[in-house]
């Protein structure tokens, strides 16, 4: 996958073929879904049809396959120095269930004071942290791997406490506080924790087993230079073949309603600027080298849309406006994520010139 021996290098020259075009690749399933889930009659319904207890088992199998070869590569004997770093820590919980719900919450009163449904939908969006596609990210991005592993788990933790008490506090009180129409979020721990088991608990076992049984029959050497490399592009054939589900599930939600997604996506754009930028600077200021400040960042701005979107559906049911608000959050996110992918990778050569500030 992406390589950054030369920091000199100009971007492009440090990705190898498959990410250098990964925009294109992700254009072009984007448009394979949409296109799919509009002209196949029943295509939608007969892929949602496949499910376990309300989980898609198509999106389930992507992200199993996006996810795995990346968790394979984390070293499981590193991370002692992640969970050490309080910088890290400390800013991870504060952009993650401080400041980016309130943000969610800013923006969306700001930009659809007119449209409830949708506000809502996104209020919910901006509740759900990433614990998926951000290891994608971060990993194309040159980011910490142990870091990663680390705030996805505590991620994790946090989505099965706080979610319901969060939704219920931006929904409902403080709107009231704030003399605003209220709304409720009917969510259980169960369903949050199911989400969170499926979606990094079987591909972050896997990947530690991977590790451990592979380096003590193999050795190290061999892991690393010649398994990792095997199974690396996996990840993108599975982010790939999770957005042309994703999208051939809900495309003629997206594209029936064009003005509605064009206003649900000016606060998205906001919110994900907004909070990568944020964060990036906020890692510099706390001395955070370049490798955890992505990490820091990608998994600040990212959203958990699998969680977001099941949420929207239980409580407000499949063709309700919170649901197609999260429908559109994953439209809006892979796009502008793999932009800042290339962003990160230019300010890494600006912002942290020399070596010593790898972590």
């Amino acid at each position: 996958m992406t390589t950054a021996n030369d920091p000199d290098a100009p971007v492009a020259q440090r990705l190898s073929t498959l990410d250098r075009f990964l925009p294109v690749w992700i254009l072009a399933a984007m448009a394979i879904g949409l296109g799919a889930g509009r002209l196949v009659p029943g295509l939608g319904e007969a892929l949602d049809a496949i499910a376990v207890d309300g989980v898609s088992l198509p999106i389930a199998l992507g992200l199993l396959i996006m996810m795995y070869p990346v968790l394979a590569k984390v070293r499981y004997d590193r991370l002692d120095t992640v969970t050490g770093d309080r910088r890290l820590l400390a800013s991870s919980l504060v952009l993650n269930w401080v400041l980016g719900p309130a943000l969610m919450f800013a923006l969306a009163w700001l930009m659809l004071p007119d449209l409830p449904e949708y506000r809502t939908g996104l209020i919910i969006v901006g509740l759900a942290r990433c614990i998926a596609m951000v290891v994608i990210w971060n990993d194309l991005a040159c980011g910490d791997r142990e870091a990663a592993a680390v705030l996805v788990a505590i991620n994790s933790v946090f989505q099965v406490v706080a979610l319901a008490g969060l939704g219920w506090f931006y929904l409902s009180v403080l709107p009231g506080w704030l003399g605003l129409p209220r709304a409720d979020l009917d969510v259980s721990a169960w369903q949050i924790a199911r989400s969170v088991v499926i979606f990094l608990g079987i591909p972050l076992v896997a990947g530690y087993l991977t590790r451990r049984f592979g380096e003590k029959a193999k050795g190290r050497t061999w892991y690393e230079e010649r398994f990792i490399p095997r199974i690396g592009p996996f990840a993108l054939y599975g982010l790939l073949f999770t957005i042309v589900v994703l999208f051939a599930l809900q495309g003629e939600a997206i594209t029936s309603q064009p003005l509605d997604v064009a206003r649900i996506a000016l606060p998205l754009l906001a919110y994900f600027a907004l909070m990568w930028f944020g964060s990036l600077a906020l890692a510099k200021a706390v001395g955070l080298g370049y490798e955890r400040s992505a990490t820091l960042a990608f998994t600040a701005a990212g959203n958990n849309f699998e969680l977001a979107i099941a949420v929207a559906i239980a409580t407000f049911g499949v063709t309700s406006g919170q649901a197609l608000a999260g429908v559109v959050g994953p439209l809006i996110e892979v796009p502008v994520l793999v932009g800042l992918v290339y962003v990160s990778l230019a300010l890494r050569r600006r912002w942290w010139p020399t070596r010593h500030g790898a972590r």
